[in-house]
């Protein structure tokens, strides 16, 4: 007994003599320290034409923008709240209205810490849509003029609203090869519409131009189209654009162009 007596003391002096030289930790605090360090809030703004709206998308949550929202949100941990102002068929001519009219477009871009923005598509297709059978370089001339004012006006209304958010303009990309593609000259068109896009955002402070037609046009495994045969008949198809119109990218084409945007941010993030 006496011996039991005496190890109950020893492991209790040991024991209050352990707790006094450790330091304490207060559960408390940690517990608020972590609901303190929460992430950062911003807002993301895209604009544009369908690619923006996400035609295409057999999802219907927005094509690329929710795709490349989660993707800065868990590259540069911050909690993404993404606006998405995509209206199928718009032109660069009611983007630019819709932006200097809309005043729930300009409460969002006050806020946003980026934007995305897709057109020039609907122009393009306006020229084409009068003779698919015969390139009138001319008139893609002339459209293509009236394009880059409207593109300059757009951004410059952009600045005016937030002169700080970066913002990342898409080119447009060839989707004709599949059905046409004998007509090689729209290729041309969509080189100089890309050229000028690229050369006017050159221009501007914190514009820049994401390239996605090779992307696009050559699908995910970088060939331009598969060819697939169903007896005698040879169909060629691209694994990056939707099945249903062969125009507007797919959940994959989507993914695509989300990953280009993310590239040139990750190029671009130390300016923001």
């Amino acid at each position: 007994m006496k011996g039991f007596l005496v190890f109950i003391g020893i492991a209790t002096i040991a024991f209050f003599v352990t707790n006094s030289l450790l330091p304490k930790t207060n559960i408390a605090t940690k517990k608020s320290d972590f609901l303190t360090s929460k992430m950062q809030k911003i807002t993301y703004v895209a604009i544009g034409d369908s690619l923006t709206e996400g035609v295409g998308d057999s999802t219907e949550q927005g094509g690329f923008v929710p795709l490349l929202a989660q993707d800065v949100s868990s590259t540069y941990n911050l909690e993404v709240t993404s606006k998405n102002f995509g209206v199928s068929g718009n032109t660069s001519q009611q983007i630019l209205d819709r932006i200097e009219t809309k005043s729930e477009i300009a409460q969002e871009l006050k806020k946003a810490k980026f934007v995305t923005l897709t057109v020039g598509g609907n122009d393009i297709m306006a020229v084409i849509r009068r003779d698919i059978t015969k390139i009138d370089q001319t008139a893609f001339k002339k459209a293509n003029q009236t394009y880059v004012s409207n593109l300059s006006k757009i951004i410059d209304a952009i600045h005016q609203v937030n002169s700080n958010a970066p913002v990342y303009i898409l080119g447009v990309y060839n989707p004709f090869y599949l059905n046409f593609p004998e007509i090689t000259q729209i290729q041309d068109v969509i080189d100089d519409w890309n050229k000028s896009t690229e050369n006017l955002a050159s221009d501007y402070k914190n514009v820049y131009f994401v390239a996605i037609n090779d992307l696009l046009y050559k699908g995910i495994d970088g060939k331009e189209g598969v060819v697939q045969v169903s007896g005698e008949q040879v169909n060629i198809v691209n694994d990056a654009l939707f099945s249903e119109d062969h125009f507007h990218p797919n959940n994959t084409g989507y993914q695509i162009m989300s990953n280009a945007v993310m590239e040139k941010i990750n190029e671009t993030k130390p300016s923001w």
